[in-house]
């Protein structure tokens, strides 16, 4: 699906937040394998599951066109700075249901990027029959995330013991958290 372009001035830097189009799809590779590699919270390392342009490409073409999908950019003078992606189902028991996950280059952390990715991907789940949108593996010890998820109405719904191995070697674990908005 596609949204109405939204415009932003956080502490001084302007950015627009829209729907991804198929040009988008080499800056969202090259963003998406930058973010991975900026910190231990996503669930990747840098180059795991590696999506091409290409691949880029058919994603951002699925999502235009299928009706419980979105794949959102934040972008500032031409640069592709944030990303976001709602995927819902196709399966009749779960039509209610989006997944939900969201990557900003730690550079621009602070400017309520992911906070306006997030927002803008409530609004679209609102209108168009998602009642329940899901974060899955949401580190327990990133705090900051915790906090702005549950500010915009998300509820943890369970914790995953020892989900995660992190570069130190040792077992973290994550949250399933959930927002849920019955119309």
């Amino acid at each position: 699906m596609i949204i109405n372009r939204q415009e932003f001035q956080v502490k001084g830097l302007h950015y627009t937040i829209r729907s991804a189009i198929p040009g988008d799809a080499k800056k969202l590779s090259a963003l998406r394998l930058q973010v991975d590699g900026e910190t231990e919270h996503m669930d990747r390392i840098p180059g795991e599951d590696y999506i091409d342009e290409e691949g880029f490409k058919a994603i951002i073409e699925k999502d235009t066109n299928h009706p419980h999908n979105i794949c959102l950019a934040a972008e500032m003078n031409g640069q592709i700075i944030g990303y976001s992606r709602c995927a819902g189902y196709d399966l009749r028991r779960f039509l209610h249901k989006a997944e939900f996950g969201v990557g900003v280059l730690k550079e621009y952390w602070g400017f309520g990027i992911g906070r306006n990715l997030l927002k803008a991907s409530i609004d679209w789940a609102d209108a168009n029959g998602i009642t329940k949108m899901i974060l899955s593996g949401v580190l327990e010890m990133n705090e900051p995330a915790v906090r702005l998820y549950k500010s915009l109405g998300f509820e943890i719904e369970g914790l995953l013991k020892q989900d995660r191995i992190l570069s130190d070697g040792k077992y973290y674990s994550t949250y399933m958290m959930a927002r849920y908005n019955p119309a």
